[in-house]
């Protein structure tokens, strides 16, 4: 008689277990003041990774302080994608309660004052048709995470996709 209720509690383990991994990666909520506001993940107009003409500027990712009370540093925080691609903030960057810093591709000046931090990388890195971002604190445990299709996420297509308004 012990092996039924074991077996009953194994496949319901199971069944929990499949479950869980059949979720879609944006379903968890992680406890982190710091939050993937956005993402501009199609840049307007014909997309071109060239340094000196691209549009790589006008692809990014706005991460936001969503605490009432703390600032954030953002140094060490991690950004990646389904592929692996990824960015790690290296200088310090402090962002107040409710402030938000907008992560771009291509090369510039980052600036606390315009709230950006540029990648000064030239690819792309967001795809057009769908992508997992994944947004890490220094220790290494996420603190948030969305997946997105071009078709199911973006509605008015105009290649932008907000998150936690």
């Amino acid at each position: 008689m012990r092996k039924r209720p074991v077996a009953a509690a194994a496949a319901v383990t199971a069944g929990a277990l499949s479950f869980l991994a059949a979720a879609p990666a944006q379903a968890a909520e992680y406890h982190s003041a710091l939050k993937i506001r956005g993402v501009q993940y199609d840049a307007p107009g014909r997309d071109s990774n060239s340094c000196s003409s691209g549009n790589t500027d006008e692809e990014y990712l706005t991460i936001k302080n969503y605490s009432s009370s703390a600032t954030i540093n953002l140094k060490g925080y991690v950004v990646k994608d389904a592929t692996g691609n990824r960015f790690t903030f290296t200088a310090s960057h402090y962002l107040q309660p409710g402030d938000y810093v907008k992560l771009r591709g291509g090369h510039g000046t980052d600036s606390d004052t315009y709230n950006v931090v540029y990648r000064d990388n030239c690819n792309f890195m967001w795809n057009n048709d769908r992508d997992t971002i994944y947004l890490y604190k220094p220790s290494g445990s996420r603190s948030d995470v969305h997946a997105y299709t071009k078709s199911g996420s973006d509605s008015d297509g105009n290649g932008y996709i907000g998150y936690h308004s």
